[in-house]
């Protein structure tokens, strides 16, 4: 279910995210407002979960092939999912930082 979700999160990312970016042939003054509303640490957030949700959906999908294409994946697809929530954790830690550095910044500023 949660890679089912984590998918269509992404899509809904990737539609806005065209939009937005189409936004520039048409007026750039009004894509460059859009874009200044995404420097928000809300945003920030957002983007830390988008993160969350491309490196679930990823990990998780090279669990799918395995459990798919691997004769013995089937039996060993609970302790595959264990070791994709463990990287998955392991690099979420280490995107702290990188995605919400700035934002800590900016409400604390240091």
């Amino acid at each position: 279910m949660a890679h089912r979700v984590t998918g269509v999160l992404i899509f809904f990312f990737l539609f806005v995210h065209v939009l937005d970016t189409a936004l520039v042939r048409v007026s750039p003054e009004a894509y460059d407002e859009v874009v200044a509303t995404y420097k928000t640490p809300l945003v920030a957030l957002l983007e830390y979960g988008l993160v969350a949700a491309i490196l679930f959906h990823a990990l998780n999908g090279l669990r799918v092939i395995a459990v798919d294409f691997w004769s013995k994946g089937p039996r060993y697809q609970k302790q595959m999912l264990w070791t994709v929530v463990g990287i998955w954790v392991v690099l979420m830690v280490g995107a702290l930082y990188p995605v919400l550095g700035h934002a800590v910044r900016e409400v604390f500023g240091s």
